[in-house]
């Protein structure tokens, strides 16, 4: 049988998600607000990173299509929300996308339907927010629909893992609910994984990143005091990670970038202070060292003009990769933005340089690009790596830089200053 399945969220979660389930035979049809992403999908054109035109034409080619009516629900076998869910002003979890779209699933909800959240969010938010807002009609999560939560576990940019080979975590309202969503996502998902409901579902999610978030803010840190004591901790991060157990690389840079780590970690030490009263230090300890790395960065980059003889004011600080990760256009979050605004404030004068980037704004400003690269790196009083993407010929950079400051350790020891 054909399910048909709507996809609530067109982005970097949504889109790879509606791939997979075309694939593999599902009739697909995305609903997103945004005009502009529904028309360009309808024509051919991606808009993420992961997929480009041609994958969007096999898809449509396959039945895909992409609209803003919420109508659409009303024909639907299985909705699935992938909604993005940012902070709100006081630092808490902003659900007021997630509720809107399960609204809308509500006014098309119908017996033997199956919805799953996959944005990310605090646990308890399946069952105490969107539980409500589904059962309101009078329809009741595991006796006449299935309700379950999957966390999204996309990785823009990575060759190696994509939406059919990273396992899948799965957690229903109960185990009916789990069995169903299971056997959605394992028509497109090499291997699913049942969660014991949809709390641990939302909690694994918050786990993984929060587990990235800490180990980032460690060897941020100690990157700091590292260079302090005149020790190289890339090779120091090289040679422990030769023990074969027990040890995980991560790496120093400046700030952390995109949705997840900055922002999901965030979610569980809001639940934990929101229902128990008191603080998650680990996240919160991590999210003021890593929230500082830009104005470290800032320091360093002051400290390598004042042994030039020059002030930060009236410099040309020339940025090298200005998204949050290597060789992807996806700007969300990147640490290059307040390290960006810092400067400016300074009185330097920035200017950026990005394979992946034709424009740039900062706090409601373009900045300069930069589009002769080598004479950038000629003219600037300092080049600063911030992302190492794969097209820049890095020796060849740090040779043509007057100064470069290098904040990922990929430039040859010696050749540039490392954070």
């Amino acid at each position: 049988m054909t399910q048909r399945v709507v996809i609530v969220g067109l982005g970097y979660v949504g889109l790879p998600l509606a791939q997979g389930a075309a694939r593999a035979g599902l009739t697909v049809t995305g609903l997103d607000l945004s005009t502009a992403v529904v028309e360009g999908l309808n024509a051919g054109r991606s808009h993420v990173d992961d997929l480009s035109d041609a994958d969007i034409a096999e898809m449509i080619a396959a039945g895909f299509t992409a609209t803003s009516d919420p109508a659409a629900l009303a024909q639907a076998d299985v909705a699935v929300v992938c909604v993005p869910t940012p902070l709100s002003a006081d630092g808490g979890p902003d659900l007021a996308a997630v509720t809107s779209a399960v609204k809308a699933v509500a006014v098309h909800l119908h017996p033997g339907q199956l919805v799953v959240l996959e944005s990310t969010t605090y646990p308890g938010t399946t069952d105490e927010v969107v539980r409500p807002l589904l059962e309101a009609g009078g329809l009741l999560a595991g006796t006449d629909f299935h309700l379950a939560f999957s966390p999204e576990r996309i990785d823009p940019g990575n060759p190696r893992y994509g939406m059919k080979n990273t396992p899948k975590v799965v957690g229903g309202q109960t185990p009916g609910c789990t069995d169903a969503a299971a056997a959605f996502y394992g028509r497109f998902v090499d291997t699913v994984v049942p969660a014991r409901g949809t709390r641990e579902a939302e909690m694994a999610k918050l786990l993984e990143n929060t587990y990235r978030h800490v180990n980032i803010a460690l060897v941020n840190e100690m990157a700091r005091f590292c260079h302090e004591l005149g020790i190289d901790l890339w090779d120091a991060i090289a040679c422990a990670a030769t023990k074969p157990f027990g040890f995980q690389a991560f790496y120093p840079g400046p700030g952390v970038g995109g949705h997840c780590i900055p922002i999901d970690p965030n979610y569980l030490s809001y639940k934990v202070r929101a229902d128990l009263g008191y603080p998650f230090r680990f996240v919160e300890l991590a999210q003021e060292i890593n929230a500082a790395m830009p104005s470290y960065v800032v320091q360093r980059i002051q400290r390598l003009l004042n042994d030039d003889g020059k002030p930060v004011k009236g410099s040309t600080v020339l940025l090298l990769g200005v998204t949050y990760k290597r060789d992807i256009a996806d700007q969300r979050e990147s640490p290059a933005k307040p390290l960006a605004a810092q400067l400016e404030e300074l009185g330097a004068r920035v200017i950026f340089h990005d394979p992946h980037v034709a424009t740039w704004t900062v706090a409601g400003k373009w900045v300069e690009r930069a589009d002769d690269l080598d004479a950038a790196l000629g003219d600037a009083d300092v080049s600063v790596l911030l992302q190492d993407h794969s097209q820049y010929d890095l020796p060849a950079m740090a040779a043509k830089a007057r100064r470069m400051l290098d904040t990922r350790g990929a430039v040859e020891a010696g050749s540039a200053t490392r954070l």
